[in-house]
C-alpha cells in the first residue's frame, strides 16, 4: 500500500523505538583508539511501525518528519540508509517468523538530524526493533548493534561504533574501538541539557577534516587525541566516585581540546561559555562538531537558569534528560 501518512491507517502489525545518545567525552579521539564515554538520551526517541506492504515492493520507509517515502530505488542518502537498515533486518530475520520481504514502515523521530545525538543510529534501531517485533523475535542488543552499524557505515563512512552500541544497549558505555563495550556504573545521577545550535553537522565531514590534518601532522593530532583520552579516564573515575564537579571539569577541558582540533564553532563556543557562566558544572560540544549540539552537565536546581541562559545565547532547541545511577 502507498502510505502518505500512517497515523490514520489500519493498525500496525508491530512497532519499535530507540533512544538518542550523547558522548560525554571522547569525540574524535575514539576514532584513533582512545576511549569514549557515551550515555543514552532515553527521553528523546525514534518510533517505527510496520505494516504489510504490497507483494513485490520490498521494504519502504515513510519518514513522517521529512514527509518522504523511501524505497530500494531511492537515491536520497537519508532514505537509503533507512531502507538499508530495514533490509539488513529482513535478511537477518528471514524465515524466523511471518513473511518479511515486503514491508511498509512508518518512522517518526524526536531525535534531531545532524546534531550529534545519534539520529541515524536511533532511527535505524527503531526500524530493526519493529521488524524483529513483527517476526516475534526477542532481539539481542548485540545483534541490534551489529545491524545498525551497517546503516551507520552508509551514513558516516568509517563510524567508531559508539552510536550503535549505546543506542542498542541503552546503557552508559565505556567504548574503545575494536574492544567489547563496557557498561559503566554511574555513581550519581547526571542531569543533562543538550542545546541545539540550529546548525546541521555531518560527522563524516568533521572526521575527514581531522583525518586530513593528521595525515599532514600526526604528532600534533595524536597529542591532542591522547590528551582527550586521558580526560576520559579521569572522567570515568569521577563517575565511579559520584564526583560531579570533577566530571564537569573534565568535560569543559575536553571541549577546549576539541576546539584545538578545529571541530568546534563560534556558536558552540558561545553556548558552552553561556552554560558555564550560568553555573553549569561542565559543557562541551556533543558529537562530531561543526554545528549540532552542546551537552551541559547541570548541578541540582540550576537547570532552569542554565536553560534560560542557553536560549539567550542562541540555542534553537533544548533537550533535557537524567542519567540515573546504576
Amino acid at each position: 500500500m502507498q502510505l502518505t501518512d500512517c497515523s490514520d491507517a489500519v493498525h500496525a502489525l508491530a512497532s519499535g523505538s530507540a533512544c538518542g545518545k550523547a558522548i560525554l567525552l571522547g569525540e574524535h579521539a575514539v576514532v584513533y583508539g582512545q576511549p569514549a564515554i557515551a550515555v543514552p538520551i532515553v527521553d528523546v526517541r525514534a518510533q517505527a511501525r510496520v505494516w504489510a506492504g504490497s507483494p513485490g515492493t520490498g521494504p519502504a520507509v515513510y519518514a513522517a518528519d521529512l514527509a518522504a517515502r523511501f524505497t530500494p530505488e531511492s537515491d536520497d542518502q537519508r532514505g537509503t540508509g533507512l531502507v538499508l537498515a530495514a533490509q539488513a533486518a529482513i535478511d537477518a530475520f528471514m524465515g524466523q517468523g511471518p513473511p518479511l520481504i515486503d514491508l511498509e514502515i512508518e518512522l517518526r523521530s524526536l531525535v534531531p538530524m545532524a546534531r550529534g545525538m545519534g539520529s541515524s543510529a536511533a532511527t535505524s534501531a527503531a526500524i530493526v526493533r519493529a521488524i524483529a517485533a513483527h517476526a516475534h523475535l526477542s532481539l539481542d542488543p548485540a545483534v541490534l548493534s551489529r545491524l545498525v552499524y551497517l546503516a551507520e557505515m552508509h551514513y558516516h563512512g568509517n563510524p567508531s561504533g559508539v552510536d550503535n552500541t549505546v543506542v542498542a544497549f541503552e546503557r552508559p558505555v565505556w567504548f574503545t574501538r575494536g574492544s567489547a563495550p563496557v557498561f559503566m556504573p554511574v555513581g550519581v545521577s547526571l542531569h543533562l541539557l543538550l542545546a541545539d545550535t540550529g546548525v546541521p553537522s555531518r560527522t563524516r565531514d568533521t572526521v575527514a577534516q581531522v583525518r586530513a590534518w593528521r595525515e599532514r601532522d600526526a604528532a600534533t593530532v595524536d597529542g591532542l587525541t591522547a590528551a582527550i583520552g586521558a580526560l576520559v579516564c579521569q572522567a570515568r573515575e569521577h563517575l565511579d566516585q559520584g564526583d560531579l564537579a570533577g566530571l564537569g571539569q573534565a568535560m569543559s577541558a575536553n571541549h577546549a581540546l576539541l576546539r584545538l582540533l578545529g571541530v568546534s564553532t563560534p556558536a558552540l563556543d558561545t553556548l558552552v561559555e553561556a552554560a558555564s557562566a550560568a553555573g553549569a558544572l561542565g559543557a562541551k560540544l556533543c558529537g562530531g562538531g561543526g554545528g549540532g549540539c552542546a551537552v551541559v552537565l547541570c548541578p541540582s536546581g540550576r537547570a532552569d537558569a542554565i536553560s534560560a541562559a542557553l536560549r539567550r545565547a542562541g540555542a534553537q532547541k533544548l533537550y533535557e534528560t537524567t542519567i540515573a545511577t546504576a
